[in-house]
C-alpha cells in the first residue's frame, strides 16, 4: 500500500501562513487523487483540499477557498497545501490522504484502500 509522509505543521498567529507537504512512496491507481482532511477536537474529520494528480484539477472546501492553495510536484510525488490568512478555526490535525474518493472531499466516499498519513498539527492562535 502507498505510504504517505507529511510535514510542515506548526503554530502561527491568526493571519499567518503555513505550508504542508505530503510525499507518496509511489504513484499508483490510488494516488489518482491526493489531498488533505482535518480533524479538530470533538469534531468529525472533514475534507479541506484535494488535487487530481493526472490533470492538476484542484478542489476546495468552501471554508478555505481563496485562502488555501493545493499544488503538486509529480517528479517528487509530493502534494503541497499552502495555507494563508489562517484563522483560529483552522486549528486541527491535518491528514494527507490518497484515494479515488479524496477529490470529493467527503470522508464517506473514500474506499477501503485509502492511504492516510500520520497527521500533522496546525495551531492558529488569535
Amino acid at each position: 500500500q502507498v505510504q504517505l509522509a507529511e510535514s510542515g505543521g506548526g503554530s502561527v498567529q491568526a493571519g499567518g501562513s503555513l505550508r504542508l507537504s505530503c510525499t507518496a512512496s509511489e504513484y499508483t491507481r490510488s494516488t489518482a487523487c491526493m489531498g488533505w482532511f482535518r480533524q479538530a477536537p470533538g469534531k468529525e474529520r472533514e475534507g479541506v483540499a484535494a488535487i487530481s494528480t493526472s490533470n492538476n484539477s484542484p478542489y476546495y472546501a468552501a471554508s478555505v477557498k481563496g485562502r488555501f492553495t493545493i499544488s503538486q510536484d509529480n517528479a517528487k510525488k509530493t502534494v503541497y497545501l499552502q495555507m494563508n490568512s489562517l484563522k483560529p478555526e483552522d486549528t486541527a490535525m491535518y491528514y494527507c490522504a490518497a484515494d479515488f474518493g479524496v477529490c470529493r472531499l467527503k470522508l464517506e466516499l473514500l474506499t477501503d484502500s485509502a492511504a492516510w498519513g500520520q497527521g500533522t498539527q496546525v495551531t492558529v492562535s488569535s
